[in-house]
């Protein structure tokens, strides 16, 4: 009997905090494959239009930013701890984009329509390589309807904004937790109800609900669906 190679695209799409990036990196680790968190170019617009001052509610000049920004991401090339290079033109900015601006303005520059879909055309480039896990909120119903399993990772409001709190102790950084889940709520909100790409599982996705599972049985889970 031969043995079947496990997938070559995987979309891995779920509500924020879901576990999503954690299980995708470990899965990509697993499988030798590229981890591409698609949030990651978010980023790395928002990074790009704060460094040339320019206005963030100027919705047609940041996404015509979009439009013309090469964006690369590949496997890492250093051991400090990164899941993968982030590279615009030939800079490797992936520790640039990890700041409290960024965080502070991403939302905003991911809202937009035209930066959606100049980002989704990028993203589509890196996955159809192969050999990737690729997570998202939109991967495959939008930028990978093709891939070859999805898994949509769901938890409830409450075990999600629960896990946000207990990461933020363990750093020994203050939490509220009903802060946390208020803004949980919210980016679900958002998520799911923009006109644009709105956050639901693909027909043909494998649905996992992880509330009641840790990240160690999610993942036999999914390498269970590889194999």
């Amino acid at each position: 009997m031969t043995k079947q190679s496990p997938p070559s695209i995987i979309a891995l799409d779920g509500p924020a905090a879901s576990g999503k990036s954690t299980l995708g990196n470990k899965l990509a680790n697993s499988l030798g494959y590229l981890f591409f968190d698609t949030g990651i170019m978010y980023r790395a617009i928002t990074w790009i239009a704060l460094q040339r001052d320019m206005n963030l509610k100027d919705e047609a000049a940041v996404t015509e930013l979009a439009q013309k920004a090469h964006i690369d991401i590949r496997p890492p090339s250093k051991s400090d701890g990164r899941p993968c290079d982030v590279v615009i033109g030939e800079k490797d900015v992936t520790w640039d984009m990890r700041g409290s601006e960024v965080d502070a303005n991403v939302s905003v520059v991911s809202a937009y329509a035209g930066v959606r879909k100049a980002l989704s055309e990028q993203q589509r480039r890196i996955g159809l390589r192969g050999k990737v896990v690729m997570v998202g909120r939109d991967i495959g119903t939008v930028v990978l309807p093709e891939a070859d399993l999805k898994v949509y990772l769901d938890a409830s409001a409450e075990e999600r904004a629960r896990r946000r709190y207990d990461e933020l102790i363990t750093r020994g950084e203050k939490a509220d937790y009903a802060e946390i889940l208020k803004k949980v709520i919210e980016r679900d909100r958002i998520d799911s109800t923009r006109a644009v790409a709105p956050l639901r599982p693909a027909d043909d996705a494998v649905i996992i609900d992880s509330d009641k599972m840790d990240v160690e049985q999610v993942f036999a889970r999914v390498m269970e669906l590889c194999r």
